[in-house]
């Protein structure tokens, strides 16, 4: 095998270059991709496009990422550096920080609603520097609390996962909307007699929807992510204190 092939395609594990292009950071080109990524979305996202954003050509960009991908690894980590995981030097205040970090994680990806699609494809994302300082801080909230520094990994995950998980259909779901120039209320209305005629046969359903007319459809997905994630942290509550007896 040659030593091109055995290099790992991603940003950060090759040198950054020294010598910069004068007129045109790195920094500028990540700034204007998220720019570009939040107003049209993946698809509209170019090497070619971005360049004409920035006027430059995309030659240009090619002198501090070497395609699309490293320039996707770089959003990722640099929109990773909105959250907000809080100290966590009282282990009694664990659970109040792990739940701010999960809340600022889905606030994150609702700003940027594209960073849920690409997270399976950004190679090496996990070591950039927002992505190492974010992890960091939030193991060491884990840890704070008592759990093992395998286990406080597993926790991080856990907790990582299920605000992902929430969050990507909630973002694709938002980013349809925006298309469709209608408020989350008059979509909802809109799509009403449809959706009353497609459970009608179905008691439950039928019930649940009815409980949920002239609610605010913005506070009951805030309150259906909360109590998800509430239990989440039940269940590493009661964890926490099967192997410290420890609790909240």
């Amino acid at each position: 095998m040659s030593a091109d092939e055995q290099k790992i395609p991603s940003v950060w594990a090759r040198p950054r270059r020294q010598r910069e292009q004068p007129a045109l950071s790195r920094e500028q080109i990540v700034s204007e991709a998220v720019g570009l990524l939040d107003a049209e979305g993946l698809e509209a996202l170019s090497m070619r496009r971005l360049g004409t954003r920035l006027g430059a050509g995309a030659t240009s960009l090619y002198r501090h990422v070497a395609n699309k991908d490293e320039l996707i690894e770089l959003v990722v980590d640099e929109v990773y550096g909105e959250l907000e995981v809080p100290d966590a030097e009282d282990p009694a205040s664990w659970r109040a920080a792990a739940g701010r970090s999960a809340h600022s994680l889905r606030e994150m990806t609702l700003r940027h609603p594209w960073v849920a699609s690409v997270l399976g494809q950004v190679g090496l994302a996990h070591l950039g520097p927002n992505l190492t300082r974010v992890s960091e801080r939030m193991l060491a909230v884990f840890q704070a609390a008592g759990f093992t520094v395998e286990e406080a990994d597993r926790a991080m995950s856990t907790v990582i996962a299920y605000v992902i998980g929430m969050t990507t259909s909630e973002a694709a779901y938002l980013s349809m909307l925006a298309r469709s120039g209608r408020s989350e209320r008059e979509w909802l209305e809109q799509l009403r007699p449809a959706a009353e005629e497609a459970v009608r046969d179905h008691p439950r359903l039928s019930e649940g929807y009815a409980a949920q007319h002239g609610k605010d459809p913005r506070e009951m997905r805030d309150e259906n992510f909360t109590y998800g994630l509430d239990r989440v942290l039940d269940g590493l509550e009661v964890r926490l204190r099967s192997v410290t007896g420890a609790g909240s």
